[in-house]
C-alpha cells in the first residue's frame, strides 16, 4: 500500500472524509486531468498563490479553468500591487512543489480566500501535496475543512 499524502493525512486529522487519485501518467492539461478523474474541468480546484509584501503570502482557490479578477482581487486584499508568487515562493510558503499546492498541511498557517465557485459543484478535487496525485473529496467537506476561509467572487466574468 502506498503512503499517504500529506493533504490526505492532515484531512483524516480532522476527520474529514475524502480519497485518492493516482494519475496513471504525467498530467498536461486541466481537462486530461478531469477526464482521467471522472469530473468535469470545473470540479478541479486551483491553489494559486500570491506575494502580498515581503514574506507575505496569499493562497486562492479558483475553480478549474476560471481566470483571477487581478482587480478584484487586489481591491479585496486593498493592495496597490500584488504579483504571483516565484516557484521558489510556492515551495516556501506552502511545503509544496506546483502543481501539488493545497490549503491543507502547510507548514504555518497562510490567508486563504476562495472563490464562490469552488463550493458549487458537489464534489471538487484539490492538490494532495505530491504532483500527479489528488484528493477527491465533497465540496461541503472542503469548506468545513477550510474553517476560516474567505469566500467572494475572485474571478473574472466569463460568458
Amino acid at each position: 500500500m502506498n503512503e499517504a499524502t500529506p493533504v490526505s493525512l492532515a484531512l483524516a486529522e480532522m476527520g474529514i472524509s475524502h480519497r485518492e487519485f493516482r494519475h496513471p501518467g504525467p498530467v498536461l492539461s486541466l481537462e486530461q486531468a478531469a477526464k482521467e478523474r471522472g469530473q468535469t474541468p470545473d470540479q478541479i480546484i486551483r491553489s494559486i498563490v500570491f506575494r502580498v509584501g515581503k514574506g507575505e503570502f496569499v493562497m486562492v482557490l479558483v475553480a478549474g479553468p476560471s481566470q483571477i479578477s487581478w482587480p478584484d482581487l487586489r481591491a479585496y486584499l486593498n493592495q496597490s500591487r500584488l504579483t504571483m508568487a516565484s516557484n521558489e515562493e510556492v515551495l516556501s510558503a506552502t511545503g509544496y512543489l506546483p502543481g501539488a499546492v493545497s490549503p491543507f498541511g502547510l507548514p504555518s498557517p497562510l490567508r486563504i480566500l476562495a472563490d464562490a465557485g469552488v463550493f458549487s459543484p458537489e464534489e471538487i478535487s484539490i492538490g494532495s501535496g505530491v504532483r500527479g496525485i489528488t484528493v477527491i473529496m465533497k465540496s461541503s467537506d472542503l469548506k468545513k475543512a477550510l474553517k476560516d476561509v474567505e469566500v467572494d467572487r475572485f474571478v473574472s466574468n466569463q460568458t
